[in-house]
């Protein structure tokens, strides 16, 4: 049966789809302005949210073992900017996130995971030109740099999709085809399956923004939901939020990928703007 967490992730899911349902096709940006948007955004950027985050379980007692600072840094170059065919664009992107037991004794890093990527991305126009989606190929790597048993790594041709669902809604898709990946984890799929999607709404003029991402392994209900709440510090801190994330199920990190996990965090975030290029005006 599912379990109770994957109904929550589920159901917030479909709350955030259908909040916002207003027309907005003739609100976004046209061709012309998407592709002068390319040529003058900075060459490096974020790429995903950049965020140091702290917190204890959910499904058992904390203490300064299993409590913990995790924190991410991630960042795009781009290459070309929509010289490639179908406008498209090279860029090259790190992530990197780490778990640093930092009540502990001595404040070791349980574990880093390290996600390097070449990839590509094309704006997607409707037959009026105004941009509707958004598109990216990638060919992905992640390993926790650690060697023998210890070791977890997979690589991955990744393909994603976004595109706005009203206002104040966006929809992210994401699938991959894994490869090199056997060796010390053959049943890593399931756990982190094939595919997630993430629904992300904004309310009160980028205030307060909910999240919802939900991954479903190959093996029963295994996967995980995530769940963020980001609050904007003050009115005019651009992309600084407060984050509360609540993290529920397997592959939060690779060492432990086939462990449940169920964490509560919050602290400090560096809201990613790769994606404002779909938002209307």
């Amino acid at each position: 049966m599912m379990s109770f967490t994957k109904k929550i992730g589920l159901l917030s899911l479909l709350v955030l789809i259908f909040c916002d349902s207003s027309n907005v096709n003739a609100q976004r940006m046209s061709r012309e302005e998407v592709n002068d948007t390319i040529k003058s955004m900075p060459s490096f950027s974020s790429y995903h949210d950049n965020y140091l985050i702290s917190g204890i379980p959910t499904n058992k007692s904390a203490n300064k073992m299993n409590s913990d600072i995790k924190y991410q840094i991630s960042f795009k170059q781009l290459i070309s900017r929509a010289t490639l065919p179908l406008n498209s664009y090279l860029f090259v992107s790190y992530t990197q996130k780490a778990f640093w037991n930092i009540y502990d004794k001595s404040s070791p890093f349980e574990e880093i995971n390290f996600n390097p990527a070449v990839g590509v991305g094309t704006p997607i126009f409707d037959k009026s030109n105004r941009i509707i989606a958004l598109a990216e190929l990638q060919l992905e790597h992640e390993s926790n740099g650690r060697d023998s048993l210890a070791s977890r790594s997979w690589n991955r041709v990744s393909g994603m999709f976004h595109t706005p669902l009203g206002r104040r809604t966006m929809l992210s898709a994401k699938a991959w085809v894994p490869f090199a990946y056997t060796e010390n984890h053959p049943d890593l799929l399931d756990f982190v399956g094939l595919a997630e999607v993430k629904v992300q709404q904004t309310f009160f003029r980028d205030l307060l923004i909910g999240e919802v991402t939900v991954r479903k392994g190959l093996k029963d209900w295994k996967g995980s939901v995530g769940t963020k709440v980001y609050y904007k510090l003050f009115n005019n801190s651009g992309n600084q939020y407060l984050m509360l994330e609540w993290f529920a199920g397997y592959a939060e990190s690779l060492i432990d990928y086939d462990k449940y996990t169920s964490m509560v965090r919050i602290g400090y975030v560096i809201k990613s703007t790769d994606l404002n290029i779909l938002r209307t005006r």
